[in-house]
């Protein structure tokens, strides 16, 4: 008997983002209340690309967000303090809590990986929501493999594989491929959301204007 999900056309919805960015995971909040709303629930399919904002972040670093936004907007600690502050309440409206005083720099190439394992064992939301939670709210590294096979391990896959995985070069084609992608369709930025190949959203723009959009492509 087949579910009610395979008996509709499924609409499929494509996030690039990254895991250091903080208004993908805001966006990320704003699409599912969107698909909500829309009452979707059942036609829709999310699919995360990877992108990198800084491919050249170390893997893991001791420097203070504040003195990483200082250094790259030329501001004083103070002024990138305040924004920092002002992008957690924006996270705060969503039920988000954005820790930015335990957060360091992470190169997310590795994370992206894992994120293509999970999917294979179709784990994938569940990574992707661990890996932005590990990172804004805990503050976690997720840079490092350490902190990789720990949240692995805690969505339910085996810390052996995930092991096996890192230090071989499995996916490493797929997540590049996805930042090609980004580059030949015009990322500039992240969130990009992608509907069906046919409607593109740029950045966490409201839930309303997300639901015009499903609402849009769904007809």
């Amino acid at each position: 008997m087949m579910s009610r999900k395979e008996c509709v056309e499924i609409m499929k919805i494509e996030v690039w983002s990254d895991y250091v960015c903080p208004f993908c995971y805001i966006g990320k909040r704003h699409l599912e209340e969107a698909i909500q709303l829309a009452g979707l629930e059942d036609k829709v399919e999310v699919v995360y690309r990877a992108f990198e904002l800084d491919p050249n972040t170390p893997a893991t670093s001791e420097k203070s967000m504040a003195a990483v936004l200082s250094e790259k907007y030329n501001m004083s600690i103070e002024e990138a303090k305040a924004m920092t502050e002002n992008v957690a309440a924006q996270a705060k409206a969503v039920n988000l809590i954005y820790d930015f005083e335990k957060m360091t720099p992470s190169n997310t190439f590795q994370a992206h990986r894992l994120a293509k394992f999970a999917e294979e064992a179709g784990l994938g939301e569940k990574m992707t929501e661990r890996l932005l939670y590990a990172y804004f709210t805990e503050g976690e590294k997720i840079g490092t493999f350490e902190t990789l096979l720990k949240l692995a391990e805690e969505v339910g896959l085996s810390k052996e594989q995930t092991k096996e995985m890192l230090h071989s070069e499995a996916f490493i084609h797929e997540v590049k491929k996805d930042i090609e992608e980004a580059g030949q369709i015009g990322v500039q930025g992240v969130p990009f959301f992608v509907i069906d190949r046919k409607y593109a959203l740029s950045g966490a723009q409201p839930v309303t204007t997300f639901v015009e959009a499903l609402q849009k492509a769904n007809e």
